[in-house]
């Protein structure tokens, strides 16, 4: 089971994100690869391959993915802990 993304949690992510979306977009991309590269591959891969907008696509993967990791520390929790 997922954790719970609070209003808290999201409101100050919203606050970091929004304040260069731009920025904060390329930070995650670094952070991620580094974190977990299979995650960047496919958040990327997704991007590329959408009609959308590539950005808008992945900044609202990085935007979850942060969300939950955010959730997941609150809630006590590691990556491999979380039940399919």
């Amino acid at each position: 089971m997922l954790p719970i993304i609070t209003e808290d949690h999201s409101s100050l992510i919203f606050a970091e994100i929004f304040q260069d979306v731009h920025a904060w977009r390329k930070k995650m991309i670094h952070y991620i690869k580094d974190e977990n590269p299979e995650i960047n591959t496919a958040i990327i891969e997704a991007a590329n391959h959408t009609d959308l907008d590539p950005k808008a696509v992945a900044l609202g993967a990085y935007m979850t993915y942060i969300l939950l990791e955010a959730a997941m520390k609150d809630e006590g929790l590691i990556l491999g802990e979380l039940e399919a």
